[in-house]
């Protein structure tokens, strides 16, 4: 069994290593290696480069600020849609999921105006909001209420009993959702390229420039490796503290502690998440609509009719073709690591090696998509994988992005399982293969909508890879986005406006239907 076990885990580990690892460290070896002899060049005039400096510093500020906010407004949120109940709640949780699945580009459009840091920070936000809600509700609605209502039984104050006895508990889900917001937040490539204006620069977009505009692989690979260890450091961080967090949801019982909600109690939360729903999150999304509707100070559908133009109409359905190849991809290969990585292994060692494994698999996730891209250029360019030319390469790309967020959601569904149930199909000679298809899998199928939904709706939207491997002449529709935005001028705005509206609906429909097939009991992240 564990021979069998080793073969399913080489065919996810042989597609990341080929598609992820290659490409990555070969463009890092040519940026330390001029051909002849090893060269370390590109520190140097990493640590003498003012604007490289100026990126990093910017890297963090942006992304410490956006943490701070979305770990305080997001925390406030779990409260409200996991620990009290009122109608059309489900219906929110799922609606304040689609922003993170939003195309990047089409999110900087939304938060585009006069003061561009705010609008790189408000984007932040606006993305990985759900992330902290889904994060710390998921551990929140487990808790046992039997220990908040013992310490109120003795006296507690309810502000006494939220600081010594829940706050304490959530620890684990707030530091892990804090460790996944600050790692999106420092690869939020899309944002800072439509926002920043050419002023900003985190360390993602200068790898870019680093990359495509003045060709110093050397730097770019200076940058990489700083981005790596950052991506690296959040990624254990977050494991571990979601480990911690998974452990106690599955010792707790089903918490009975919901309560409706009551005015005078919960007003100041209420408004608080109210607050961040309209004003964060669909506020910026009507702006978006009514501005492809209202063009030189009168309503027009104008931007909408030039999306019949024939190249609007082939990057869309370039866009929905290889979103639905790499969504393929992405969930088979999924399903193969979150089998593996939730294997439950009696002795420490194996438990670590499962723990690298799930930490390598999830890489992807904050490592440069553009440096991926560029990989894949220089690498995949000659036999036995000459793909630069072939339209696989894109839709692969983007399976190497979404692989990651798959494993996320696949993974809880599989560790929730009572270990109790398994052991007694062992004790009644149940091998291991039939235990697999009759309890694992059933459990597996639960998160399955979910997980393809993140799949396309990730795919639909990326930009940072596909920005290298699109051909001019058969942009996908951010690609596209994007130029148009670029070229300001009145019909392509007007297109640029129109075109994000509909890669929006799309995403959302997307998330919001495989939202529905979410399994009531277990939350991903």
């Amino acid at each position: 069994m564990r021979a069998a076990w080793w073969m399913i885990a080489a065919v996810p580990a042989a597609f990341l290593a080929v598609f992820f690892v290659w490409p990555a460290v070969t463009i890092i070896h040519r940026g330390f290696h001029d051909g002849e002899s090893w060269t370390f060049d590109g520190i140097a005039t990493l640590l003498a480069s003012q604007r490289a400096w100026d990126a990093l510093w910017f890297t963090l500020f942006s992304t410490t600020i956006a943490t701070t906010l979305c770990v305080s407004v997001g925390v406030v949120g779990a409260w409200v849609l996991y620990r009290l109940r009122f109608p059309g709640q489900s219906v929110l949780r799922g609606l304040i999921t689609v922003p993170f699945v939003l195309p990047t580009v089409v999110v900087g459009i939304a938060f585009a105006g006069p003061h561009p840091v705010v609008g790189i920070i408000a984007a932040m936000v606006f993305f990985n909001y759900s992330v902290v809600v889904r994060t710390v509700g998921a551990l929140w609605a487990k808790l046992d209420p039997r220990q908040a209502q013992a310490a109120a039984a003795l006296g507690a104050s309810p502000r006494r009993i939220a600081f010594t006895v829940t706050l304490p508990s959530l620890v684990p889900a707030v530091a892990s959702a804090a460790a996944l917001v600050f790692l999106f937040c420092a690869s939020g490539f899309g944002i800072v390229m439509t926002l920043g204006r050419g002023e900003y620069q985190t360390i993602e977009t200068e790898i870019w420039f680093q990359t495509t505009q003045v060709l110093n692989l050397s730097v770019a690979a200076a940058l990489s490796i700083l981005q790596v260890i950052v991506v690296a450091a959040s990624l254990w961080l977050s494991s571990y503290f979601q480990r911690r967090a998974q452990v106690a949801i599955r010792l707790l019982p089903e918490s009975a502690g919901r309560a409706s909600v009551n005015l005078r109690r919960d007003w100041p939360a209420l408004l608080v998440t109210g607050g961040v729903v309209i004003g964060l999150l669909a506020v910026p999304l009507v702006g978006l609509v009514v501005r492809s509707l209202r063009l030189g100070g009168r309503w027009s559908l104008d931007g909408y009719r030039r999306l019949l133009d024939e190249e609007l109409l082939g990057a869309i359905g370039r866009t929905l073709t290889t979103a639905t190849a790499a969504a393929a991809i992405a969930v088979t290969l999924g399903i193969l690591v979150a089998l593996v990585t939730s294997r439950r292994p009696r002795s420490e060692a194996g438990r670590s090696w499962l723990h690298v494994a799930e930490s390598m698999f999830m890489l992807p996730l904050g490592v440069s998509a553009v440096t991926v891209g560029f990989g894949y250029l220089i690498t995949l360019n000659r036999p036995p994988l000459d793909l630069r030319s072939s339209i696989v390469l894109v839709p692969i790309a983007q399976a190497v992005v979404a692989l990651p967020l798959v494993i996320r959601t696949l993974l809880p569904t599989l560790r929730a399982i009572d270990l109790r149930q398994v052991q007694a199909a062992q004790v009644l000679g149940a091998s291991p293969w039939r235990v697999l298809r009759t309890i694992e899998l059933p459990a597996l199928g639960r998160g399955l909508g979910l997980a393809l939904g993140f799949a396309l709706a990730t795919s639909l939207g990326e930009f940072g890879a596909t920005s290298f491997l699109a051909r001019s002449d058969n942009p996908t529709l951010p690609v596209l986005i994007y130029r148009l935005f670029s070229r300001p001028t009145g019909d392509d705005y007007a297109m640029a406006l129109a075109a994000s509206v509909v890669l929006a609906v799309l995403t959302a429909a997307v998330m919001v239907a495989a939202e529905q097939a979410r399994p009531g009991e277990v939350e991903s992240w």
